[in-house]
């Protein structure tokens, strides 16, 4: 809602959006809209949260950070959802090779207690003066002191490792769910950062939101909490603690494939019998 904010189309190959496209958008802004020398930052998430946990492919964050390059542009990357361990690397740009000049944080950066940060290169973090920088869940002696013990944890226990082993568990079941229910039609993950997307008849340009709200309802009814996403609201993601016991992340599954049953079931039988 603010002013002099552009939103450009994200890279989304299972709804034929290409890189290409993206970035032809791109120049197109700076043709028509906005001087590119008149741009502070371009903003990015390197995997879309609350819009449908889409990965960001490596060569459009190489290309935007020439673009920034050669125009005298901040890159800034939301790491909000996807950072501290939950791809797989500490942060999900790690996957690209493209070193931001900011990066946001928040959510796990301290095990639940609030606390959010800003990680940047030194001659932008040490530009403002003193008192220049402050925020409403900024650095409490409280929140600092959970941060480090969340690190030292996820060294302790090689967190990363972890969310790799997670994220191949929950794509196989997802993947093999797939061949049963032809309401899935994509199923995305990088890292422990998952998702499933629901449509109707197996198509891309038909999103089903509504089976996706009745999965959501379902779930919980068999004691399982899970949450949808997505630009067209059909995708549910899963975001399992990277410190969950094994035994807890397949009973999660188990329940979810219940519910899966209960309100997608019928499609499949009528299915195996024609």
């Amino acid at each position: 809602m603010l002013p002099e904010i552009y939103h450009l189309p994200f890279p989304m190959p299972y709804h034929g959006i290409t890189v290409e496209q993206s970035l032809e958008s791109l120049e197109q802004l700076f043709k028509a809209d906005v001087d590119p020398a008149r741009v502070a930052a371009i903003i990015i998430e390197p995997v879309l949260g609350e819009g449908g946990f889409y990965a960001a492919p490596p060569e459009l964050l190489r290309r935007l950070r020439s673009v920034c390059d050669a125009h005298g542009i901040v890159l800034i990357v939301d790491e909000i959802q996807s950072g501290f361990g939950r791809t797989g690397r500490m942060f999900a740009i790690e996957h690209s090779g493209v070193e931001p000049d900011l990066i946001t944080i928040a959510k796990s950066v301290a095990g639940g207690v609030p606390l959010s940060a800003v990680i940047g290169k030194a001659n932008i973090m040490d530009a403002p003066g003193p008192g220049g920088l402050g925020g409403t869940f900024a650095g409490s002696p409280l929140a600092c002191a959970a941060g480090l013990a969340v690190l030292e944890v996820m060294r302790e226990e090689q967190l990363l490792a972890r969310a790799q082993d997670i994220g191949r568990f929950m794509s196989s079941r997802l993947k093999g769910l797939a061949v049963s229910f032809p309401c899935i039609g994509e199923v995305r993950a990088l890292g422990a950062m998952v998702a499933l997307e629901l449509v109707k008849n197996g198509k891309a340009d038909a999103p089903d939101a509504e089976l996706t709200r009745a999965l959501v309802q379902a779930a919980g009814r068999h004691g399982l909490i899970i949450l949808s996403c997505g630009v067209y609201s059909n995708v549910i993601r899963f975001l399992a603690p990277l410190t969950i016991p094994d035994a807890l992340l397949k009973e999660g599954f188990r329940l979810f494939e219940l519910a899966l049953e209960e309100v997608a079931g019928g499609g499949v039988k009528a299915k195996a019998a024609g």
